[in-house]
């Protein structure tokens, strides 16, 4: 929690103290499902890279040379337990970590719209294994506030950047619903892959502004169906084989979602069908992927009848 000196001062610093202890105390259960990410983040915590670099498409931190070949043999197998790997790439000592997505394509898209990060605060919501906030550091960020509620996640990241020694960069077990505790902290927010999974989609992005400072600026990426009409698929169960999935937007229904919290400015920038060349099973993601949530008679549906998914990116700025 030593982090909050980077925050201002006038957040929520008792309430957030408190959650975060609570969420502490949760994460360092003696229960298998804890130990099982716990245990292989304490090994790696032994390896400190010499070689750092977040600047290319895949994220290395070490190099092959910094560590024997049995001590290599070790990370793989620590590393593995933290599968199914979702973002990357990653080289880890040596170890090539092919994840599910690509998710360089999706950096390299959002690069071009990119806001100045120097010396800002950020936040990255649903920030995973940390692969964007990682690919953020050459821009030097004065600090970047992950937020992530799933441990898996939370103890993957805490391996990564343990080895890497960023101290600019943490991961908390929080959510989206934990930013009425940051009011106008952040310079930047990310909110990617997510709001798609929020109930209240409105709600949410009223959240996020609330959270901004006056003047920053959120990116956001989503799930989106095709169309311009600005309309949202809420499906009965499952959308792609996805729970837990509830308005699906085009991106014209997204921005005015974003105008109608309050932003002044929403720029839909790039969009793009889904396809099996970006999200897919690899060695490091051995389970269902694309091609598993998509009709194989009709490559426009999803396995469920709906039309198939699309990515949209939007840049919204508050006043």
């Amino acid at each position: 929690m030593s982090y909050l000196r980077f925050l201002p001062a006038h957040i929520q610093e008792k309430e957030i103290n408190a959650l975060l202890k609570e969420r502490l105390r949760w994460v360092n259960q003696q229960k298998k499902g804890f130990l099982r990410y716990r245990l292989p983040c304490e090994f790696l915590q032994k390896y400190k890279a010499e070689r750092l670099d977040c600047s290319g498409d895949v994220v290395s931190i070490g190099s092959i040379s910094e560590c024997s070949s049995s001590a290599q043999a070790e990370i793989r197998q620590a590393l593995k337990a933290f599968m199914p790997w979702r973002k990357g790439p990653f080289s880890i000592f040596g170890v090539e970590i092919d994840a599910e997505w690509r998710s360089e394509r999706k950096w390299n898209r959002i690069k071009p719209q990119l806001p100045d990060l120097y010396d800002k605060v950020v936040a990255d919501i649903g920030c995973n294994n940390g692969y964007y906030m990682f690919r953020m550091t050459p821009h030097q960020p004065r600090f970047i506030l992950g937020f992530e509620p799933s441990v898996q996640h939370y103890y993957c990241f805490k391996a990564l950047n343990t080895m890497a020694g960023f101290d600019n960069l943490e991961t908390d077990l929080l959510g989206i619903e934990h930013l009425g505790l940051f009011p106008e902290t952040f310079d930047i927010i990310f909110l990617m892959g997510v709001i798609y999974h929020r109930s209240s989609p409105v709600d949410a992005l009223k959240d996020v502004f609330s959270a901004l400072k006056p003047g920053g600026s959120v990116i956001i990426e989503s799930q989106a169906i095709p169309g311009e009409e600005p309309i949202a698929l809420f499906p009965d169960r499952t959308y792609a084989k996805a729970p837990g999935t509830y308005f699906v937007p085009t991106g014209s229904c997204l921005k005015n979602w974003i105008l109608r919290a309050g932003f002044i400015s929403a720029d839909l920038f790039f969009s793009h069908p889904m396809s099996s060349d970006e999200q897919r099973r690899t060695d490091w993601m051995v389970f269902e992927s694309y091609d598993d949530f998509i009709d194989p008679d009709n490559p426009s549906l999803t396995i469920e009848g709906f039309p198939a998914p699309y990515r949209v990116f939007l840049k919204a700025i508050k006043k």
